[in-house]
């Protein structure tokens, strides 16, 4: 396998590969919110500036006629300040053809929510300053809240959010924007594949449900953004509602354990997917990796 990209497992006749745009440094203490940093250091090591080291996972779904790729990374349009900070190595080009994926084949683009480290790679930055789509035939999805959200610049968040990874798609008509707006709906981007409101990290953060011969797999983005972060009040000083995401989280749950989904952890370099089950406490737990 090579290093460039992270695990390879097949769900009903869909082949689904987890590639990376590297890692990057996040402060714990924001990754935790209000849990102490005497107990999230158990899960998750700080250095001596107090960062926790953090995946970028895309996933891409080949369902035999449609390529779907699931998030985008940082991409390659963050300033040399925030290149510095985060230390991101803007390596999902090289993941992509690693892992045999060109570009040109993608059909379909999805974003659970417009953050910058999740639709980096939407777009790429070229040295004269042009900004052209990283995946040149495909379809974007993403919703029209989040767009929205964004272009407000709000004191709160307004870092997470830059118009270049989304804005010239939707001028050029290959971004569509999805108004789902009910928890429960589902609507499906193309046949296995869906998406499904899950607030609290952002009030239209998606999550992506992939389903094939009776298997299920789901893409939760930052509702559940590590395998660290199973406990359902440990939440993130990022998340907008942090009570809407415990409740989130709960819903989830009562989903995604008893069938037995696979899990994709959007920003877990070490355990990209698992499925989850509960322990003798009754919390959430990792109970096999891919």
């Amino acid at each position: 396998m090579s290093p460039l990209w992270c695990a390879r497992a097949q769900l009903g006749s869909f082949e689904l590969t987890v590639a990376t745009d590297g890692t990057y440094l996040l402060d714990g203490g924001a990754m935790f919110g209000v849990v102490p940093k005497t107990m999230w250091q158990r899960r998750a090591q700080p250095d001596e500036q107090n960062r926790i080291l953090l995946g970028l996972n895309t996933v891409i779904v080949r369902t035999g006629s449609q390529t779907v790729v699931i998030e985008t990374g940082i991409g390659n349009k963050q300033s040399a300040k925030l290149r510095e900070i985060h230390q991101n190595q803007e390596l999902l080009p090289k993941s992509l053809a690693a892992a045999g994926i060109r570009p040109e084949e993608v059909d379909i683009v999805l974003n659970s929510h417009l953050h910058f480290d999740h639709c980096g790679w939407n777009t790429t930055l070229h040295p004269d300053g042009s900004v052209t789509p990283t995946f040149p035939n495909a379809r974007y999805f993403a919703h029209r809240g989040e767009v929205e959200h964004g272009h407000l610049q709000l004191d709160r968040d307004r870092v997470s959010y830059l118009s270049s990874n989304y804005d010239p798609l939707i001028e050029s008509g290959q971004m569509t924007l999805l108004t789902t707006e009910g928890i429960r709906e589902t609507p499906e981007i193309v046949p296995g594949v869906s998406v499904e409101l899950f607030p609290g990290h952002t009030r239209q953060l998606m999550a992506i449900h992939i389903e094939s011969e009776g298997q299920h797999a789901c893409y939760i983005s930052d509702l559940i953004p590590t395998s660290a972060h199973l406990d359902p009040t440990w939440v993130m000083g990022y998340d907008l509602d942090p009570l809407e995401t415990i409740t989130q989280r709960k819903r989830f749950y009562q989903l995604a354990i008893p069938e037995s989904w696979l899990v994709f952890f959007t920003h877990d370099h070490q355990v990209p997917m698992a499925r989850i089950g509960v322990n003798e406490k009754g919390k959430p737990v990792v109970v096999s990796t891919v």
